[in-house]
């Protein structure tokens, strides 16, 4: 189908990184769904602009993942497998581990104390069962982790990397178990931190990001992805 999105015309100095932030933002929510064709006239007439910035912001989209340009059907919305999502993951895994390495030495007494309040936050928000906060707390304690490395070639890397999985990602980090669990799983982390031991902290940073991988064949985890059927395929190629 051709997507149709929520007119919010876009009228802003920077007008193509607005654009690009919009369409971004419409794929990572759902309200762009998997499959979901991108007509080049439709987006422009619904945001009040040209072409252009449509077509550049399609084009970083690809680059990133979120986005499938064909010959036949034009840029569509992309959808992950469950392979290409448990790839990514083992590359989150890999990135954050490294960058967990990085940081400890760098870490100020201002970065750890941050690090704390968001710890603290998320026991309190785990205890009073609030995901939807819970998970943009736990969101912005991997990402200062992963500022705190120092390496921006690493964080451009991981940016990407989370934007492709965004759709799933928090899907996915719900089959780990409870909001408590992960809570205690990023108190010891931060101790280890806290002690200066990076390869400790890379090591638990490792298998806190593992658990989602070991139940992504769970029953429960099916209806996460949307396998590609053989004709879709066949129109790709």
């Amino acid at each position: 189908m051709t997507a149709s999105p929520d007119p919010r015309p876009v009228r802003n100095l920077t007008l193509r990184e607005q654009v690009l932030a919009h369409l971004r933002e419409e794929i990572l929510s759902s309200r762009l769904e998997p499959g979901a064709e991108l007509n080049e006239v439709a987006l422009a007439t619904s945001l009040g602009v040209s072409r252009g910035p449509i077509r550049e912001a399609l084009g970083r989209l690809a680059a990133e993942g979120l986005v499938t340009i064909t010959p036949r059907r034009g840029a569509i919305v992309t959808k992950l497998t469950k392979q290409e999502f448990m790839d990514a993951y083992q590359v989150r895994e890999a990135l954050e581990s490294l960058a967990i390495r990085l940081a400890v030495p760098r870490l100020t007494d201002e970065d750890r104390a941050e690090l704390h309040r968001m710890s603290s936050e998320m026991r309190r928000l785990a205890q009073a069962d609030d995901s939807n906060a819970f998970f943009e707390i736990n969101r912005r304690f991997h990402e200062k982790l992963v500022a705190a490395s120092g390496n921006l070639r690493l964080q451009a890397m991981h940016e990407q990397l989370l934007g492709q999985m965004g759709r799933l990602l928090r899907k996915s980090a719900e089959l780990r178990g409870g909001l408590g669990e992960s809570a205690t799983a990023h108190e010891a982390i931060l101790e280890a931190v806290d002690a200066g031991d990076a390869e400790r902290a890379a090591q638990l940073m490792a298998e806190h990001i593992e658990v989602p991988q070991r139940v992504l064949d769970s029953p429960e985890a099916q209806d996460l992805f949307e396998e590609p059927d053989a004709s879709e395929i066949e129109k790709a190629s």
